[in-house]
């Protein structure tokens, strides 16, 4: 059984029992119910067992029936992901995922908008009552032009993946896609960025959006390399480190580096950027931002390399769709589970 945030009061358990007070953790973190007040003025109730989920361990809290048709009653939480294509998109699947294990009641799903309707798109969806969106290409650099206010992630990126809808209807935009990625490499892969030699393929969004939060991490060397290098020079320049080189694709170093990532548009249309074969030695660690149940053109030509590791960005979208998920509902949620089912659906 789920609670709806929007409906939820701070409570905290006393010998199987509900009592709401003023928000407080319990020694399993924070623990969210709907206590049902009764003719004395006691929020306190007995009820039926059901499973919640704090910051820490689970524990069984009691609702009962009159609490339960309630909590069936209230509408769910509106969600979704917007983008052009959209259909493949596991977000849905990730999202209701973290809402079931939080005991979240929510609806997410997938909008498909057309290139020069994204805006009017994003204003139905508010209107209509939607609390948060998940923006994917081509509209993260709209999503940013569109926000009323900015995080610092969004504003140095340039690009918004995730609206955060206020109860006014203005539009805060973040970015989640940097930490997303750090937080898979470092705790899912232990790749550690600290001291290392990186080359990113790219200069776009993509780029954008992880730049500043690889930075964070203090690699000895970053090298952005793109078929314009007039636009990875300035993307180098913003970046305001001497640490951040920007050059053409055609004048990547041929020497080896300890990560490569993949943030280009190619691998869309089954194609790998050409790069020297000398920039992958045997401990070079390979990531493309892209995901796909079979290995992107890219990660096929650096495993025939001899690259140490070539990983998809599957675990990049889940972890930065659950920063999204804490940016909209105030609960981290674990990742490692959801990550391993899409790993075996996808197997």
């Amino acid at each position: 059984m789920v609670i709806p945030v929007c409906q939820r009061y701070p409570v905290k358990v006393f010998r199987g029992r509900l009592r709401s007070e003023r928000p407080q953790p319990s020694p399993h973190g924070w623990v969210y119910g709907v206590p049902r007040r009764t003719d004395s003025g006691n929020a306190d109730t007995e009820v039926d067992t059901i499973r919640f989920h704090g910051f820490g361990a689970p524990v069984h809290i009691s609702l009962n029936r009159t609490q339960q048709h309630l909590m069936q009653t209230l509408q769910p939480d509106r969600y979704a992901v917007i983008g052009n294509p959209v259909a493949h998109s596991q977000s849905p699947v990730i999202h209701q995922a973290f809402a079931d294990q939080t005991g979240q009641h929510i609806t997410y799903e997938r909008i498909l908008s057309q290139p020069d309707q994204f805006t009017d798109t994003v204003r139905a969806f508010v209107a209509t009552g939607g609390k948060g969106l998940n923006v994917t290409v081509p509209f993260k650099q709209q999503a940013h032009d569109l926000a009323d206010t900015l995080s610092e992630r969004a504003r140095a990126a340039g690009a918004v993946n995730t609206l955060l809808i206020r109860p006014d209807r203005t539009l805060h935009g973040e970015n989640t896609d940097g930490i997303g990625l750090v937080c898979d490499l470092q705790h899912n892969h232990g790749i550690h960025l600290t001291g290392l030699r990186i080359l990113i393929l790219g200069a776009g969004g993509a780029t954008r959006g992880i730049l500043h939060p690889i930075l964070a991490c203090q690699p000895a060397q970053l090298i952005i390399a793109n078929r314009s290098p007039d636009k990875a020079g300035t993307l180098a320049r913003a970046a305001g480190s001497t640490r951040v080189l920007g050059t053409s694709l055609d004048e990547i170093p041929a020497e080896p580096f300890d990560l490569i990532i993949h943030a280009t548009a190619a691998g869309l249309s089954g194609r790998a950027p050409a790069i020297p074969a000398a920039t992958i030695a045997a401990h070079t660690q390979v990531y493309d931002l892209l995901y796909n149940k079979q290995p992107t053109p890219f990660l096929r030509w650096a495993a025939q390399q001899g690259a140490a590791q070539a990983t998809d960005g599957l675990g990049m979208l889940v972890e930065q769709a659950a920063a999204a998920f804490y940016a909209w509902r105030g609960i981290q949620p674990d990742t490692a589970p959801v990550l391993a089912r899409l790993s075996d659906a996808s197997a």
